[in-house]
């Protein structure tokens, strides 16, 4: 199983939990990681490199923190240049078959995202997920980290959702 870990994080210079994750991933051989807040300072997708990247994946993993109930603008910006090109070409069966699943991390606790406050994380993450299963991949319930903290981080869990 070959996993493309694409994360982003806006404030990727000051991350503490998403690095020690990212970190912890490159442990894994396995694992691509393709940081594209780093390979994208520009804000400008490459989408066919992109979608050669995702050729050589089995599992397609998202990894963010939550910002806003959503993801940061350049993953936006990736969904909207990559997908639309996967949907709109010859690479449009390109998913099927892969598997496709999100990391989060979130400064609140669990119960913040237990739906009390109107929709739950699962339902936060629907529209990404949806995006992906209308292309054809196979998606894994995600793994979110609450309450981050760099210094108690599930590591061992995390490197298993990896796997898919």
């Amino acid at each position: 199983m070959k996993t493309l870990l694409i994360l982003s994080h806006t404030y990727w210079q000051d991350s503490k939990a998403n690095k020690a994750l990212a970190n912890a991933a490159t442990e894994l051989d396995f694992v691509k990681l393709h940081n594209i807040n780093e390979i994208y300072k520009d804000g400008k997708i490459d989408a066919e490199k992109e979608i050669a990247l995702i050729k050589e994946a089995d599992f397609i993993v998202f990894q963010f923190p939550l910002f806003w109930f959503s993801t940061q603008s350049l993953m936006k910006e990736w969904q909207d240049v990559v997908l639309t090109k996967i949907m709109h070409s010859d690479y449009s069966k390109i998913l099927q078959g892969k598997k496709f699943g999100i990391v989060t991390t979130l400064g609140g606790a669990k119960n913040t995202y237990d739906g009390h406050h109107g929709y739950t994380l699962n339902e936060l993450l629907r529209p990404i997920y949806y995006s992906f299963k209308y292309s054809g991949a196979t998606c894994i319930d995600e793994f979110a980290i609450y309450s981050a903290d760099a210094s108690n981080l599930p590591l061992q869990e995390y490197k298993n959702y990896l796997k898919g």
